[in-house]
């Protein structure tokens, strides 16, 4: 697979216009110079753009009308029209009288107190911005997968192996077998033990994380269900993923770097998975969660001497 830009689009879900923004930030990177002046365009001044025509956008930003057209399907809308109307839904959204956005940048000269709510502020738009790009029916697949696997084996390396432990042990507390493999060896060496019916999830927010997509191009190679939750939808790591859950792209900075933005958006990612495989499994996972409860209860009650 290239990382060549995929000029397709889904056409029984076309994104909200509160996701465009989002959208925008997430394909930006994979996009040619010439989208990425549209996309910048739109998502920059949605109601100047709303108004003008596919020739008028495309000499705004000094492209062709093709290129226009190509910028919208990718980001999901069948055509120019439907992505005007989206922006005329987005302007009108930011001139309801929402309180104007903040800058999340942080200065090394920053008081605690701002760093505490640029810190805030920029989590929450992390969040909002991985939910809207969040596509559902490929996460409806992903719980589906989980929910009855044998055995669910989980790469990552970094911060994002710090989040496949954290999928691997909500997993392990409702009954269902999980690993979080963080030597990149063991992954792949358990990785061959994986067949029909099992799970393979890739945490790699550039997606072309190597020790996270070897493992997972072996688990694909032997039949099982493959996942990527990645930042980089276009990345290598989809080649080999039978679902792609993607992940908003991070807000990097000297003092805030791309692993701590992208562990925010992994975290609302891995527990919307959980919590969809929990709900699958309720009659089962609700005991097995109860009785983990009880087995530790001891060790958070002080004992008497």
């Amino acid at each position: 697979m290239t990382n060549d830009v995929k000029e397709s689009f889904n056409p029984e879900s076309p994104p909200a216009p509160a996701a465009l923004a989002a959208k925008v930030r997430t394909l930006a990177p994979s996009m040619t110079r010439s989208m990425q002046r549209v996309a910048e365009a739109v998502a920059g001044d949605p109601a100047g753009c709303a108004a003008l025509t596919v020739t008028g956008l495309a000499e705004l930003t000094g492209t062709s009308e093709a290129t226009v057209v190509r910028t919208a399907r990718l980001l999901g809308y069948p055509g120019y029209r439907d992505l005007r109307l989206a922006l005329a839904g987005l302007a009108a959204h930011q001139q309801s009288g929402r309180a104007p956005a903040v800058t999340a940048d942080i200065a090394v000269d920053d008081p605690i107190a701002d760093v505490v709510a640029k810190l805030a502020y920029d989590e929450q738009q992390t969040l909002a911005d991985t939910a809207a790009g969040l596509d559902t029916v490929q996460l409806t697949a992903a719980v589906a997968a989980a929910a009855t696997a044998r055995r669910i084996d989980i790469y990552g390396v970094g911060a994002s192996s710090l989040v496949g432990q954290d999928l691997a042990q909500k997993l392990l507390r409702i009954g269902l077998i999980a690993h979080a493999n963080m030597d990149p060896h063991l992954a792949v060496t358990n990785a061959v033990q994986l067949r029909t019916g099992d799970v393979a999830i890739a945490i790699t927010h550039s997606g072309s994380t190597v020790d996270v997509i070897e493992p997972l191009r072996v688990a694909f190679d032997r039949g099982a269900t493959t996942i990527a939750i990645t930042g980089r939808p276009d990345g290598p790591v989809s080649q080999y993923a039978d679902h792609v859950l993607t992940t908003s792209t991070a807000r990097e900075s000297e003092l805030r770097p791309a692993a701590m933005s992208s562990r925010t958006s992994q975290l609302l990612v891995i527990d919307c998975l959980f919590i969809g495989v929990a709900q699958r499994t309720y009659e089962t996972a609700a005991p097995a969660l109860s009785a983990s409860y009880e087995a530790l209860a001891h060790r958070h009650t002080p004992r008497s001497r």
